[in-house]
C-alpha cells in the first residue's frame, strides 16, 4: 500500500484549497469530506487550516482505513465516518455539528478503487466483474449483466454511459449470458466491443469504457446518491460557508450545476418589482461555469483531465 499512500495526487488540490479555505479560518470550524478516498485533499486542507477539523465520510472501508493511516496526525481534529455521502444529514446530526463551514465532494473514482484491479473497475484488465465502492453493497456488476432483462440494460447504458449502441450491447449480453453466466470484465470486454460497428469502435476511445461507467453508475447507485446529496450539503451549510465539487462526466456535473443554479437564484415571483427579504439567493457561485484542470496538471495527473470543479459560498440563511 506504500504507493498508494505516496503517489496519490488530488485534483485540482491548490485550486479546491483557495476556494475552500477562507471558511475555514476560525477556531472549530469543520470541513466535510464526502468522498475522502485516500485523504489527499483532507490532508492539505488540514495543514492550510489548523483551525479546521475534519469530518470525513466515505462507503468504502478499505479507502478508510489508509484514509486513517494518513492522516493520524492530526489526532482529534479527524473523524472518520463509513457512510455513502447522501446519508450526510445523518452524518452531521450524529456529530452533533448540522451547519458546517466548509464540504468537498470529489465525485471521481478513488486511486485505490482504480488501482485495485481485483474490483473490477478497470476495463483494460481482466478481474472479477465486481465494481463495487463497498463490499457491503448488495448487487455487483456481474449480477447486473447475468440477471436485468435487455429493456433495463439498454436504459442503464444508454441515460448512464451515454451509449448510442446501447440496444445492440444490451441484446448481445443477453444472448452471451445464456451461453454461459458472465464473470470476468475481459469476457464483457470483448462481448461489447462485437456489439459496436466496427467504424465506431475505431473512433471514441475505448469501445468499452461508456458501458462500464454505465454499469459502475448503476451498481453503486452514484447519480441517486448525488441527486440526495446536493440539496442536503447546500443545507448545511453555515453563513459563509463553502462548498466545491469536483464532477467527471456531464451526468454528474448538471446535477451539480443545476442545484447550485437554483441555489444561488432569488426565489420571488417574477413580476416582484424588488425581492423580499428572505427571497433572495441562498448561495453565490464562486466559480464561472465548471473550471478546467490546466494543461500542466493534466500532464501531470492524466486523471484529472475530465475534472470539473463548481463552487459556491452562502449568502443569506436558508428558508
Amino acid at each position: 500500500m506504500v504507493g498508494l499512500r505516496d503517489t496519490h495526487v488530488p485534483v485540482l488540490a491548490e485550486r479546491v484549497l483557495d476556494l475552500l479555505a477562507p471558511a475555514l479560518e476560525a477556531p472549530g470550524s469543520v470541513y466535510v469530506d464526502g468522498t475522502l478516498g485516500l485523504g489527499g485533499h483532507a490532508r492539505m486542507v488540514l495543514d492550510r487550516c489548523p483551525n479546521a477539523r475534519l469530518i470525513g465520510i466515505d462507503r468504502d472501508p478499505h479507502a478508510l482505513a489508509i484514509a486513517g493511516e494518513r492522516l493520524s496526525g492530526f489526532g482529534d481534529r479527524v473523524q472518520l465516518v463509513q457512510a455513502v455521502y447522501d446519508e450526510l444529514p445523518e452524518v452531521l446530526s450524529d456529530a452533533g455539528t448540522p451547519h458546517v463551514q466548509a464540504i468537498l465532494l470529489d465525485l471521481g473514482l478513488s486511486s485505490l478503487q482504480i488501482d485495485h484491479t481485483e474490483r473490477g473497475f478497470a476495463y483494460s484488465v481482466d478481474s472479477p466483474l465486481d465494481m463495487r465502492m463497498s463490499p457491503d453493497d448488495p448487487s455487483s456488476a456481474a449480477d447486473l449483466v447475468n440477471t436485468l432483462d435487455r429493456r433495463e440494460l439498454t436504459r442503464i447504458l444508454r441515460v448512464y454511459g451515454e451509449e448510442r449502441f446501447a440496444d445492440r450491447i444490451a441484446g448481445r449480453i443477453v444472448t452471451e449470458r445464456e451461453r454461459e453466466p458472465f464473470t470476468t470484465s475481459a469476457r464483457l470486454v470483448d462481448t461489447i466491443a462485437a456489439a459496436i460497428p466496427a467504424a465506431a469502435r475505431a473512433t471514441g476511445g475505448h469501445p468499452a469504457k461508456r458501458s462500464f461507467q454505465a454499469l459502475r453508475i448503476a451498481v453503486n447507485r452514484e447519480l441517486d446518491a448525488l441527486e440526495g446529496v446536493m440539496p442536503a450539503a447546500v443545507a448545511a451549510l453555515a453563513m459563509d460557508g463553502r462548498i466545491a465539487v469536483l464532477a467527471y462526466h456531464s451526468l454528474e456535473d448538471r446535477i451539480v450545476k443545476d442545484t447550485l443554479r437554483v441555489a444561488s437564484t432569488d426565489r420571488a415571483p417574477r413580476n416582484l418589482p424588488v425581492v423580499p427579504p428572505g427571497y433572495g439567493p441562498e448561495l453565490r457561485l464562486l466559480t464561472r461555469g465548471a473550471e478546467r484542470p490546466t494543461d500542466s496538471e493534466t500532464a501531470e495527473n492524466p486523471r484529472a483531465a475530465s475534472a470539473r470543479l463548481r463552487a459556491a459560498i452562502r449568502i443569506q440563511e436558508a428558508a
